[in-house]
């Protein structure tokens, strides 16, 4: 009798440990990036780097994970607001060097959705200013400051540009698209303030403080200590003034 009660307990313990095991499964998916949010980073870090050995392998990566090519494509467009043009072309001409060996070895890659037609009849500026209002939590109202008065002409670029033609783009999501953007800053270095702005609007479109952990170890395997610990201050501090939501 005894015997039969110890299984039973057994039998109830091991349940009640597997259920438990199972409902914080997906809490446990939230604290870090998934595989294309990982390819997402290290595309765009060896991109801004220029490292094009390690970015066919990453791009290889990716495309394997179930980044779609327009994401892909869509990635390395968008990066050159942050690193220039002659990272991002480079990166688009490895790309189609790593399509054409997939093809080669009869993989098929899915091309994805294209972006839509934007049907905002607004000016391109007050479109790009309605976006980063989204994006910071905070309404773009007021006159210009600091480098936006100084030369008013970058502050145009970047709301009609930036944040009209690029942000507008429904390829990526804005999550996806400040991973990018952390990912680029992170890696050319030197650009702090800009950093901290984006890690806080990514903790505004939906990333969570361990997937921006997750963030900084993988920089550290692409970029280097030295980057990954000036992006990891930069982190804590945003972290630190985070004001509770």
């Amino acid at each position: 009798m005894n015997r039969i009660k110890i299984l039973l307990i057994s039998v109830v313990l091991f349940f009640c440990f597997a259920n438990n095991l199972h409902a914080q499964t997906p809490m446990d998916k939230v604290q870090t990036l998934d595989k294309k949010q990982v390819a997402l980073v290290t595309i765009a870090a060896f991109t801004a780097k220029g490292d094009l050995v390690s970015l066919q392998k990453a791009l290889y990566n990716g495309l394997n994970a179930g980044l779609t090519i327009n994401q892909v494509k869509e990635t390395l467009v968008h990066l050159y607001a942050y690193c220039g043009f002659p990272r991002s072309i480079r990166g688009l001409q490895t790309l189609m060097t790593v399509l054409n060996d997939r093809k080669a070895k009869g993989i098929h890659d899915l091309a994805g959705i294209e972006a839509s037609p934007i049907k905002e009849s607004n000016q391109k500026y007050e479109r790009g200013k309605k976006i980063l209002g989204e994006l910071t939590n905070a309404p773009q109202t007021g006159t210009p400051t600091g480098y936006s008065a100084f030369a008013p002409v970058i502050d145009t670029f970047l709301k009609e540009h930036l944040f009209a033609d690029i942000f507008e783009r429904d390829v990526l999501s804005y999550a996806e698209r400040e991973l990018v953007t952390v990912s680029v800053l992170g890696s050319i270095g030197g650009v702090e303030p800009m950093l901290q702005s984006h890690l806080n609007i990514c903790l505004n479109v939906g990333l969570t403080p361990e997937q921006l952990q997750h963030f900084i170890n993988i920089l550290k395997t692409s970029t280097g200590k030295k980057k990954a610990k000036s992006a990891q201050t930069v982190l804590d501090e945003v972290l630190k003034n985070r004001k509770p939501s």
